[in-house]
């Protein structure tokens, strides 16, 4: 175990508890580990940090050999239809269901292994169109028609901010976030379901905590 490792963890444990103050909880730490290989990873344990986030379908499963049954593993990034069924067997939840063909094939690979896939909408609240996710006016029209499919499982909404706005846009984008996720967990038949929200990386992990987040995705303020 690395002291920096150590050291860089109990300062972010520090600013999520300091934020996360007022909603009683601190959000989930995910650790993202795009950039690390396994023996850094395999320090995250003794550290008591089990979630892990990995971008890319093949680094989870170079890696899986060595990590399966340690960790419970999020895939963050961009998902390919055609790379569902490599991984649905072995992520604990998918934060980037961003249309509705990659929600049906999630569904189908879900059901052909006998589970239901727990994920997260991806939700472009910035208006970037270089930028994935479901807009904010398609969103409740999307989570109707994407909860009608048994194998899979709505839990709430993620999303990303650019990495040069200005801290009080990103918090007011975050706040607003929360605002969508209790419209939805309204608007949804299953609406119990939807209370993660997922939000904040290594430079906003602070204001997402600070507007409600319950799960944050942070690599390079672990690593550096």
């Amino acid at each position: 175990m690395t002291t920096r490792l150590a050291e860089n963890l109990a300062h972010v444990r520090e600013v999520l508890a300091s934020e996360s103050a007022a909603f009683g909880r601190m959000p989930k730490l995910i650790a993202v580990t795009k950039t690390v290989g396994v023996p850094e990873i395999l320090q995250l344990p003794e550290l008591g940090v089990t979630d892990i986030g990995e971008n890319r379908v093949q680094a989870i499963r170079e890696k899986l050999p060595e990590i399966s049954g340690k960790f419970s593993i999020h895939m963050i990034g961009r998902l390919q239809t055609n790379k569902v069924k490599y991984i649905i067997n072995d992520v604990c939840m998918i934060h980037s269901l961003d249309r509705m063909e990659l929600a049906l094939e999630i569904h189908r690979q879900s059901l052909k292994r006998e589970r239901r896939m727990d994920v997260l909408i991806e939700t472009n609240i910035t208006g970037e169109a270089q930028k994935g996710g479901v807009c904010e006016e398609e969103l409740l029209p999307f989570l109707k028609e994407a909860e009608k499919l048994e194998g899979i499982r709505i839990c709430g909404l993620m999303t990303m901010m650019p990495k040069d706005a200005p801290r009080d846009y990103i918090f007011e984008r975050f706040v607003h976030m929360r605002e969508l996720l209790a419209r939805c967990a309204d608007a949804a038949e299953k609406g119990e379901t939807l209370t993660e929200l997922s939000m904040g990386m290594s430079q906003d992990y602070d204001l997402a905590a600070r507007a409600g987040a319950t799960m944050v995705r942070i690599g390079t303020a672990l690593w550096k």
